[in-house]
């Protein structure tokens, strides 16, 4: 795992994969026509609203909606797994933090699941279990959880490299080091 945080830090690899998961969160997800509210971006779902959503998204919208979590879906974490990992253990802050970058591939993992738990339930429906629905839900929170420690520490570790490489040039001109 070592050699993929590897390659996931090298700047390219970090700029392909930013961009890429900018374009899925701006472009990709908001433009689907399901016809409603994607159930994996609320912030949890009791089963009588999972069946209301998936009424709204209809017939074209459930078959959409399952193909682009099958596809779509299964790319996206891929590309922020990436990107958050490499962060992560590209800026950490001692070598003994590594292990740190398997935040979002823990993330990303617990999400293709949480897919899996939505894509069977708009194939299903409308034969769709309370239990389903509760499980799916479930999974949905605890990713809601996840995904801000992931992207705080990411983003923290790269402003603190930021901070350290301003402070470094500062001393620089100074004539100080």
């Amino acid at each position: 795992m070592r050699t993929y945080f590897g390659f996931a830090g090298r700047t390219g690899t970090l700029a392909v994969t930013f961009a890429a998961t900018a374009v899925f969160l701006v472009l990709v997800f908001p433009n689907l026509p399901v016809g409603g509210e994607l159930l994996d971006l609320k912030p949890g779902y009791s089963y009588e609203e999972a069946m209301a959503s998936m009424e709204q998204y209809g017939p074209e919208g459930r078959t959409t909606y399952a193909w682009a979590s099958v596809l779509l879906d299964t790319l996206f974490p891929l590309s922020y797994v990436t990107f958050f990992a490499g962060l992560i253990y590209r800026f950490r802050l001692t070598e003994g933090t590594w292990w740190l970058a398997f935040v979002p591939v823990a993330a990303g993992f617990w999400d293709l699941a949480e897919n899996a738990q939505i894509t069977a339930m708009l194939i299903q429906y409308p034969d769709v279990g309370a239990t389903q629905v509760a499980w799916a839900s479930a999974f949905t929170v605890v990713k809601g959880w996840i995904g801000p420690v992931y992207q705080i520490l990411g983003l923290g570790l790269l402003l603190i490299a930021m901070a350290r490489s301003l402070v470094r040039a500062i001393r620089r001109r100074r004539g100080g080091a």
